[in-house]
């Protein structure tokens, strides 16, 4: 086997990792294997294709790793997700919601939810409610025009 053939091996097998771990570390060394099999098909000795390997993976690792994790967790710290997007989002009540029967329920897409009204009021089966706040797996509501 000749010793580019090997650095694509490396090469390959260092992608295949990449791919299983997302961490953009890997294929740092991958493109430093790429590159040192590039230097060995043009007849460069193994001395050189080593430090060649060992350079370009450094730099990989250095300066064009920080830049692709910038760029590749990119997220909004406005999103919300889950439960927390519930919040500002419109719901009906399913059960009375009574602060002194300490009972009450909304339901909003589909799922019910145990409701409290945000200034203990008595609401309606029914009514058209605004959640303001989540607390555990307990929805505090308001009414609109409240």
């Amino acid at each position: 086997m000749v010793a580019y053939q090997i650095w694509l091996i490396i090469a390959i097998v260092l992608v295949i990792i990449e791919l299983l771990t997302a961490g953009f570390g890997v294929i740092c060394f991958a493109i430093g294997a790429g590159f040192s099999a590039l230097a060995a098909g043009l007849g460069v000795g193994l001395t050189w294709q080593i430090l060649i390997f060992v350079v370009v993976s450094l730099l990989t690792f250095i300066f064009l790793r920080p830049i692709a994790l910038r760029f590749l967790n990119k997220k909004s710290k406005d999103v919300k997700t889950n439960a927390d997007a519930l919040v500002g989002r419109k719901a009906v009540v399913s059960e009375r919601i009574d602060a002194s029967q300490q009972s009450g329920r909304v339901a909003v897409d589909g799922d019910d939810w145990k409701a409290v009204s945000e200034d203990g009021s008595i609401i309606e089966k029914g009514t058209l409610v605004e959640i303001v706040k989540l607390d555990s797996i307990i929805l505090t509501v308001k009414t609109p025009n409240s």
